[in-house]
């Protein structure tokens, strides 16, 4: 497979890294489309969904061309197979977050999935009324609801850490929310709205100072950060293979082989038990398989496990600079419209521009800019509270991958001004 290299360029303004981004996007066949009267597709979506590449396309295609069948129990042949597969991705997954044991790794629908196993496991096992669960205001709506949803059937305290104005976390806000009564903080890595990375080892610190496990929203992070569990300290991690140019309907939980075990089932059915009586006597089968009844997403798992295999092949310390110069590129772009404001500035922030225009409503961008061939997000983003904080109600979302060009960049800008002008007329 051929993966872009790094190289070095130096601009009018210092050194940057990049690498062959043209090699890059010649790995994936959706980037060649045209759409809307035969103009090139510019993705910046990537923050909602990453597109595919082949590598990945042809794990899909090849589980179902030599061994799809169901895993663990047959015998057979391809039983066999498949099975080997799909535990090979989980290891793939340990080995790529660095978790300790293959036994941490949990494949759940996404990120929601992982987060609301924890709060329907670990929040009904061990949380009771009046014990508090931290989130923060910049939170995806699947790491809002879950501890809202818990809060009301267990009597159980939700602390919000305010967002400062550049869209950051307020530390010192987060520090005096904590007391003997935090029992989990639950935050994001990165922010899909803001592009803001977190803190998580020092987060991580405060929280275990007090005694209080901590659950990190990796849904972004995953794409964005070479994540490595015990180093962030964290208890549980949270992640989606769509994120990370896999396929939809698959991810997985990191969590602590200690908590896994003490944790309870929360879905009944196959492969997550060991004996069924009808007496009630059941008993259940060891993490992970305790908590994946029923057959799971094998294919979706094994073209996970090829996604990560294909990214960590690329070089990421000069995909992380290409990344943050598209960014700032896309910055300048919307900077140069009269009336438009960039929604998150934190520093050393990612992949994401957050924007609103004065008298042009968000939707009209969206629907409008696609015209182009342009693909933007328009909307919440999943994070109301947060727009809220901002008195918005909608903004536009350009999100960068490592396959995106600054030519891309330059016909975004143009795009986005042109629709500016046939808006305000």
């Amino acid at each position: 497979m051929m993966q872009p290299e790094a190289t070095d360029q130096t601009p009018s303004q210092g050194t940057q890294a990049t690498f062959d981004v043209e090699a890059l996007r010649a790995q994936f066949p959706i980037l060649a489309r045209k759409v809307n009267d035969d103009r090139p597709l510019i993705y910046f979506d990537n923050a909602a969904t990453s597109q595919t590449p082949q590598a990945v396309i042809d794990a899909l295609d090849n589980y179902y061309h030599r061994y799809n069948a169901n895993i663990h129990r047959g015998l057979h042949s391809l039983a066999d197979e498949a099975t080997a597969a799909f535990e090979g991705a989980r290891e793939r997954v340990q080995r790529h977050i660095n978790a300790s044991d293959k036994r941490e790794i949990v494949f759940t629908r996404g990120t929601t999935e992982a987060i609301n196993l924890v709060a329907q496991s670990y929040g009904r096992a061990f949380l009771e009324r009046g014990d508090e669960v931290i989130i923060s205001m910049m939170e995806h709506h699947s790491n809002i609801v879950p501890w809202q949803l818990l809060a009301a059937e267990r009597g159980v305290v939700i602390r919000v850490i305010p967002v400062t104005e550049s869209g950051e976390l307020d530390i010192e806000a987060y520090q005096a929310l904590l007391s003997e009564r935090t029992r989990l903080v639950c935050v994001n890595h990165v922010s899909n709205v803001l592009g803001t990375i977190n803190p998580i080892q020092q987060i991580t610190e405060l929280a275990h100072a007090h005694g209080a496990k901590v659950l990190v929203d990796g849904a972004q992070g995953l794409p964005h950060a070479q994540v490595d569990v015990q180093a962030l300290d964290v208890d549980f991690y949270a992640m989606s293979a769509h994120k990370v140019y896999g396929p939809t309907g698959i991810g997985a939980l990191y969590a602590r082989l200690e908590l896994l075990e003490a944790m309870p089932p929360w879905q009944g059915g196959g492969e997550m038990i060991q004996l069924v009586k009808l007496d009630g006597t059941t008993t259940f089968a060891a993490p992970p398989h305790k908590f994946e009844a029923g057959t799971p997403a094998i294919a979706e798992a094994v073209a996970f496990g090829a996604a990560l295999e294909w990214f960590e092949a690329l070089p990421f310390a000069a995909m992380e600079a290409w990344e943050r110069q598209l960014t700032a590129a896309v910055e300048a772009e919307v900077n140069s419209i009269e009336g438009a404001r960039i929604i998150g500035t934190a520093p050393g922030k990612t992949g994401v521009v957050s924007f609103v225009i004065d008298g042009v409503h968000s939707q009209d961008i969206g629907l409008l800019i696609d015209q182009f061939g342009v693909a933007i997000r328009t909307g919440h983003h999943c994070a109301q509270p947060l727009l809220a904080s901002y008195g918005l109600e909608a903004s536009c979302r350009a999100s960068v991958a490592p396959y995106n060009t600054l030519e891309e960049v330059a016909t975004f800008g143009d795009a986005l001004r042109r629709v500016v002008g046939m808006v305000r007329g």
